[in-house]
């Protein structure tokens, strides 16, 4: 049971004495901050407020029991509300009914889809979305975001969008219908929020500008009844419905629900990762992450929640208010369920532009500039692939920005290995160790060998380049060159594609009296030669340990130990 249902593993070790105070302290702290941001979160996926409290309830006590992070806290976030809203804007009216349903079955075709993921162990997807692709996505949609909000913030009429120029667009022929009133809120809102954050005040930002909103429109809203408030909100825990379900809907749903299946399994995993110590019972696992997603997502849904994931600024105050398992998220749901049941009557007069102010602010810092500066003087290709997805997402939109980060990360990936690192050694004076002429000035060469380096493993993709350079290098030998050492350190694995061309380059040397020797190959590697006859046909003789055996043998004729490795290779079985 342990390996299905992680709780199993840490709980029976809690230590009441060290962890409870700070369990209880951290989960209030982000139970307390999650209500604002709730609320704010589900305006922006198109939902009534309401939902986002609904989001951040079952989520988190499934998280409690099948995640494997003691920090992440989980619920309703800023970018996977965006891309909601963009996903189903398309298909429904925001606010309607329709809508409301297609978003709660969403949460179930993502819960479904990341489940099924995690019990076929596919959590290596996560290597399929390089840093730089992440960090242009999560950068261009903060900044869609954040833009979106405008609307409440200042009262322009601007409709929902995810794609910059079009709100931006719309934003200057509507600029005359600012509302100054709303605008004077919101910008106070974020005035507050920066300055606290600056300060580096412990104080929760979100909630003081809630509360302090709440009671400014309750005496004054008289004073000004431009700004819009959130109104009735209704009290109440969710109860249990099963998702409606039909073949259209689901259909309709699926692109969007496998973009934010991996959305919201990328976004757990980095932060987990960020937050993971080595102190912590269970360690991050990313199959069993996906199944703690699932689970959350699909009970979620018969609970009228929304699409939930990990959020990367209330795991950061989780962290910050100490917590040290993920009991607190225990704590965060007693906080909500207080709320749901007695409080939602309060925030009646809660301005619209205060929440627009707290989502501009909150999202301010997934904007990660640094990382394209850092990229820029690292590798420029890495930095180019991160301003392709960076424009890719704020101008064509959310989807599309994915499918150009995944394809340009696969392009990034066959080109690097198609085309790998490949050095030509020569031995250090005096020493059995070999090294990149290249880089090193005074390693021995003999003109009439050419040891040979590829790091890389050899595929379909890259053993022509293979051939091509080893063809060149010997070229540059000439006639003298009578060794081709094949150093096979770096190469852990050849198909069958890299074994016929391996077959054809020895004919080849072969018939113009040049010798093909082995050294350093790994176990994987020395298995496919031997079962596709190249050990044989090239004699178990010309397969050494290492290049200096390789060598000795060539120009003595023998080894001081065994000349022929058929022995080592027989009892080697890795």
């Amino acid at each position: 049971m342990k390996k299905w249902i992680p709780i199993l593993e840490w709980l029976p070790k809690y230590n009441i004495k060290e962890s409870l105070k700070a369990d209880v302290v951290g989960g209030f702290t982000v139970g307390v901050v999650l209500i604002p941001q709730g609320i704010a979160y589900a305006l922006i996926a198109g939902l009534p407020p309401i939902y986002g409290l609904y989001t951040a309830l079952l989520p988190q006590l499934m998280y409690l029991i099948f995640g494997t992070s003691q920090r992440v806290a989980v619920g309703p976030v800023a970018m996977d509300s965006l891309i909601v809203a963009a996903g189903i804007s398309t298909l429904a009216i925001g606010g309607t009914d329709a809508y409301v349903t297609l978003t709660i079955l969403l949460a179930f075709s993502v819960g479904v889809i990341q489940l099924l993921l995690g019990i076929g162990k596919l959590g290596f997807i996560v290597n399929f979305l390089s840093k730089p692709v992440i960090s242009g996505f999560s950068s261009a949609a903060a900044i869609v975001i954040g833009i979106n909000q405008f609307k409440n913030l200042s009262g322009i009429p601007i409709p929902r969008s995810n794609r910059l120029q079009e709100i931006g667009v719309s934003l200057v022929q509507q600029i005359d219908k600012v509302e100054y009133q709303t605008l004077f809120v919101g910008l106070i809102t974020i005035v507050v929020l920066i300055t606290i954050k600056v300060t580096k005040s412990k104080l929760p930002g979100p909630l003081l500008v809630v509360i302090g909103g709440i009671l400014g429109l309750y005496f004054f809203h008289q004073l000004i009844p431009e700004v819009a408030i959130l109104r009735d909100i209704p009290s109440g825990l969710p109860s249990f419905s099963f998702p409606v379900i039909t073949f259209k809907m689901i259909s309709d749903l699926l692109p969007i629900a496998f973009t934010l299946a991996i959305i919201g399994f990328l976004e757990t995993i980095s932060i987990g990762k960020a937050l993971e110590k080595s102190t912590d019972d269970v360690m991050i696992s990313p199959n069993k992450e996906l199944i703690a997603l699932g689970m959350m997502n699909m009970v979620g849904s018969m609970f009228k929640s929304y699409p939930s994931t990990a959020s990367f600024s209330r795991s950061a105050v989780n962290e910050d208010a100490g917590s040290k398992t993920g009991l607190a998220a225990l704590f965060s749901m007693i906080v909500l369920v207080l709320v749901l049941l007695f409080l939602t009557p309060y925030f009646y007069y809660l301005p619209k532009a205060v929440l627009a102010g707290i989502i501009i602010v909150s999202v301010i810092k997934l904007i990660n500039y640094k990382e394209a500066i850092r990229l820029w003087m690292l590798n420029k290709s890495d930095f180019w692939m991160l301003i392709a997805t960076f424009s890719g997402t704020l101008f064509l939109g959310i989807k599309e920005g994915i499918f150009i980060g995944v394809i340009l990360s696969l392009i990034m990936l066959i080109a690097r290995t198609s085309r790998p690192h490949v050095a030509v050694l020569g031995r250090i004076p005096n020493t059995n160790v070999f090294r990149n002429i290249n880089r090193f000035e005074e390693v021995e060469v003999d003109d009439h060998i050419l040891i040979l380096r590829f790091d890389a493993r050899v595929y379909f993709a890259n053993a022509n380049y293979f051939n091509e350079i080893l063809q060149l290098k010997a070229k540059e030998k000439g006639t003298a060159l009578k060794l081709i050492l094949l150093d096979c350190e770096c190469i852990n694995g050849v198909d069958s594609t890299a074994i016929q061309m391996i077959e054809t380059a020895i004919d080849f040397y072969n018939d113009k009296g040049v010798d093909v020797y082995f050294s350093n190959i790994k176990g994987p590697v020395r298995d496919m030669l031997t079962k596709s006859g190249i050990v044989d046909k090239v004699g178990a003789q010309k397969f050494f340990i290492n290049n200096n055996d390789a060598l000795t043998y060539y120009k003595t004729g023998k080894l001081d130990r065994s000349q022929d490795l058929t022995d080592y290779i027989e009892q080697a079985n890795v």
